[in-house]
């Protein structure tokens, strides 16, 4: 499995790399004249957490010593990547019709009950709470719009009320 570490890692380190270049094509700081961040902020900012992520993932495989020398992925291991893969190439064909504030919820609600296996309690406070979120980091405080699909005559008195 450490090799697997490695291989993932360092193709990680590589994309992070690509996206922080390509991303700096735009402004990556505050925009002050428009209260927000520049147009390659986030692709920037989050290719760069990546990086430092996978640095971390590809120091830990040469200090850990290896456990077995089997398999590149595991059975099961595989099964659960493509099982999150589908739903998440799901979730993102949803977004253009039911928008962002059904389609991610909806798929946190499934990630913690169903592939998580959490209470109700704790997966629908997930689903709301993701929702609640993404409505004031990036409609409200960064002023970023996300897709509302058929969502999108609610919010108007949300707007009016922070805009």
């Amino acid at each position: 499995m450490l090799l697997a570490d490695r291989v993932i890692a360092c193709f990680l380190i590589f994309l992070s790399l690509y996206f922080m270049w390509y991303a700096s094509e735009l402004p990556t700081g505050w925009n002050g004249m428009t209260g927000g961040p520049g147009g390659g902020a986030f692709g920037f900012w989050l290719s760069a957490i990546m990086l430092l992520a996978s640095l971390g993932i590809l120091r830990r495989s040469y200090k850990s010593k290896s456990e077995s020398e089997g398999s590149f992925f595991d059975p099961e291991m595989l099964r659960s990547v493509v099982i999150v893969t589908l739903a998440l190439i799901i979730t993102v064909a949803l977004l253009p019709w039911l928008g962002a504030y059904i389609a991610l919820p909806a798929f946190t609600l499934w990630y913690v009950r169903f592939f998580g296996g959490h209470g109700w309690g704790l997966s629908l406070f997930m689903s709301i709470a993701s929702a609640v979120f993404f409505f004031f980091f990036f409609e409200v405080t960064l002023r970023i719009l996300l897709p509302k699909g058929i969502t999108e005559s609610a919010f108007i008195p949300l707007y009016a009320q922070f805009f």
